[in-house]
């Protein structure tokens, strides 16, 4: 049995696969601070090349939200950050885990992702300390674009 790039041949899957990464993509990142998880920023960077900015004038293919609690307004945040993203991409929103600082609660996202336009598909262990959450547009909102 051969293994895909970035999968191991025991069949685990890598961090930068778990987040349907290509290499070639474009990943925007927005909300970093020092708390985030530097091992899957490498895996990504690692897949992909650089990550861009949020000022970037590209179109993304993945935007990578580090958001928690007390960062503001998430509507607004998840509006931002489908601006610049493809027919087909995607917002990972990555959240600090249960009993870690900056917690977010699931109704939160529930609540906030359908008002930005958003559905949520997913869920994954982004690490030791984040959760992410797979954000995508509606299929029907998706054509009409």
């Amino acid at each position: 049995m051969s293994a895909t790039a970035g999968q191991a041949a025991d069949g685990v899957r890598s961090l930068a696969d778990r987040f349907g990464t290509e290499p070639g993509m474009v990943v925007m990142e927005m909300g970093y601070d020092d708390d985030v998880d530097e091992d899957l920023r490498d895996a990504l960077i690692d897949r992909c090349g650089e990550l861009v900015d949020e000022d970037t004038d590209e179109v993304v293919d993945i935007v990578l939200l580090w958001w928690r609690d007390g960062d503001g307004d998430l509507v607004d945040t998840l509006v931002d950050a489908i601006a610049p993203l493809a027919d087909n991409g995607a917002v990972w929103l990555l959240t600090p885990k249960a009993g870690r600082p900056g917690h977010v609660e699931p109704s939160e996202i529930t609540e906030s992702a359908p008002t930005a336009g958003l559905q949520q598909t997913s869920t994954i262990s982004a690490g030791k300390d984040w959760s992410g959450a797979r954000l995508v547009a509606p299929r029907a909102a998706r054509s009409k674009r």
